[in-house]
C-alpha cells in the first residue's frame, strides 16, 4: 500500500497494491493496522455506507458539526471527483481544498479525518461508492457548505450545473457555516 499525504497534510491518498493478471485481480482494499500506520493514528471505523449516483450528481459537501467523521472512501463502480474541505478554524489551511479522482479502475481510496466537509461528484455513467465512517450518521448534526463556494473555489472538472438533493442546494457558504475550532 502506498499512502501519500495531500497538500493538506492530514489528507491521505491511499493506493493498494494490486495483484493481477489475464484472470482479473486481487487486492487488500482494507488492514487496519497498514491504515493506522499510513495515517498516523489510532482510527476505529463504525459504519459502513454504499451509494449509487448517475452522471453529473454532486453529494455535498456534507459534514457533521456534532459527532464529526471520518471517512475511508472509494468507487467500486465508474470514476468520481472526490474533495476535502478544511473546515478546523485552527488549521493553517483552512478554508482550503483538496481533491482527486478515485475510480474502479485506479482504486485509490481517500482518508479524510474528522474536521473536514466532504463531497464528490460523478464523472462517469454512473458511480457506486463507497465509505467508512469513524461516527454514526446523525442528521440534526449534519450540515451542508456551498459546493460552489467562490471563497473555496474548488474546480470541479464539469461543466453545467450538477444535480443536487435539496439539502446540498441550500449549502451555507463558509463565512456563514458552522466551522470546528
Amino acid at each position: 500500500m502506498k499512502a501519500t499525504r495531500m497538500s493538506i497534510p492530514d489528507v491521505v491518498l491511499i493506493e493498494p497494491k494490486v495483484f493481477g493478471d489475464e484472470r482479473g485481480f486481487f487486492y487488500e482494499s482494507f488492514n487496519q493496522r497498514a491504515f493506522n500506520e499510513a495515517v498516523g493514528r489510532e482510527v476505529t471505523f463504525v459504519q459502513d455506507n454504499h451509494s449509487r449516483s448517475a452522471r453529473n450528481v454532486l453529494r455535498g459537501l456534507h459534514y457533521q458539526i456534532q459527532h464529526p467523521q471520518g471517512k475511508l472512501v472509494r468507487v467500486t463502480q465508474g470514476t468520481v471527483y472526490d474533495v476535502a474541505v478544511d473546515l478546523r478554524r485552527s488549521s493553517a489551511t483552512f478554508g482550503q481544498y483538496v481533491g482527486v479522482e478515485l475510480s474502479a479502475e485506479n482504486k485509490r481510496m481517500f482518508w479524510i479525518p474528522e474536521g473536514f466537509a466532504h463531497g464528490f461528484v460523478v464523472l462517469s455513467e454512473s458511480a457506486e461508492f463507497l465509505y467508512k465512517t469513524t461516527d454514526f450518521w446523525y442528521p440534526e448534526f449534519e450540515r451542508s457548505l456551498a459546493w460552489n463556494d467562490p471563497t473555496v473555489d474548488i474546480a470541479w472538472p464539469f461543466e453545467g450545473e450538477p444535480a443536487l438533493s435539496a439539502k446540498d442546494q441550500v449549502g451555507k457558504l463558509l463565512a456563514e457555516a458552522e466551522t470546528f475550532t
